[in-house]
C-alpha cells in the first residue's frame, strides 16, 4: 500500500491549484488600474503633477507603490496613461461642436459653451488641472495644450470664426483669435473658480445650465449699458 506521502496519492498536475506568479496582481487588477488612474488625476489636480508622489497616488487608490509600479513602471509612464486615457478622451468631446454647428457662428458658440461647461462640471478635476498645469509657467501640461489640444480645438475654432467674420456674420471689431480664449475664460475659468463665487455670493443653486445661460446672454447681448 502506498504511504500518505507517496507520489501515488498526489493529485494530477493539471488539477493542482495554481498560485499567482510573483508580482502578479489580484483578480480585480483591471479595476485597480482604473482606480490608480482616477487617483492620479485627482492628485495632480489637487497637488500638482510635481507635487504628487507615487506613494500619494497609490494610497489614494487604496493600493501600494509596488502595485502602481507594476501597472505603470514609473511616473512618466503614469502621466502618459493619464493623458491618453483621461485627458484626451475628455477633450475630444470639445471637437463635437465644430462638427455639428456647420457654418453658423451662433450655433458654434452655443455648442462650445455648453460642451465645455458640461465636461468641466462632470469632471471637477479638469478645471483645477487646467489652472495648475496649463496656465502656470512650467506647467506639466502646457506643452500638451500647445502641441495637441490647441491645434485640434482652439485653432480650428479661430479659423471658423474668421470665416464667419469674412462672411459678415461676426462683429468685425472682434479679433477671432481672441474670441477663443474669451470663450475659455467664460467657461473653464467659471468652473475652476466656482467654489469661490458660489460661497461668496451664496450661489450654490447655480448649475452648469444656469452658467451657460448667463455666458451666452453676455456674449450674444452684452451688458446693455446705458448712460445715467
Amino acid at each position: 500500500m502506498a504511504s500518505a506521502k507517496s507520489p501515488g496519492n498526489a493529485p494530477p498536475a493539471a488539477s493542482r491549484p495554481r498560485g499567482r506568479s510573483p508580482g502578479r496582481p489580484a483578480a480585480d487588477g483591471a479595476d485597480l488600474r482604473e482606480r490608480l488612474l482616477d487617483a492620479a488625476v485627482a492628485c495632480f489636480a489637487r497637488q500638482g503633477i510635481a507635487g504628487s508622489s507615487l506613494r500619494d497616488i497609490a494610497t489614494a487608490a487604496g493600493a501600494t507603490p509596488a502595485l502602481l509600479h507594476y501597472y505603470f513602471g514609473n511616473r512618466d509612464a503614469l502621466l502618459d496613461a493619464v493623458i491618453e486615457e483621461r485627458l484626451m478622451p475628455v477633450t475630444q468631446h470639445l471637437r463635437a461642436p465644430l462638427l455639428d454647428a456647420g457654418d453658423d457662428p451662433r450655433a458654434l458658440i452655443r455648442s462650445f459653451v455648453r460642451a465645455v461647461l458640461a465636461i468641466a462640471m462632470a469632471h471637477p478635476w479638469l478645471p483645477q488641472l487646467w489652472v495648475r498645469e496649463v496656465l502656470h509657467e512650467g506647467g506639466g501640461l502646457r506643452r500638451l495644450m500647445q502641441e495637441r489640444i490647441g491645434p485640434a480645438v482652439a485653432r480650428a475654432l479661430a479659423e471658423r470664426f474668421a470665416q464667419a467674420q469674412a462672411q459678415g456674420r461676426l462683429n468685425p471689431r472682434i479679433d477671432p483669435r481672441l474670441l477663443v480664449p474669451s470663450l475659455i475664460g467664460q467657461t473653464m475659468f467659471m468652473a475652476a473658480s466656482a467654489p469661490i463665487w458660489r460661497g461668496l455670493f451664496d450661489a450654490g443653486d447655480i448649475d452648469a445650465e444656469a452658467i451657460g445661460d448667463h455666458v451666452l446672454t453676455l456674449l450674444e447681448h452684452g451688458l446693455e449699458l446705458r448712460d445715467a
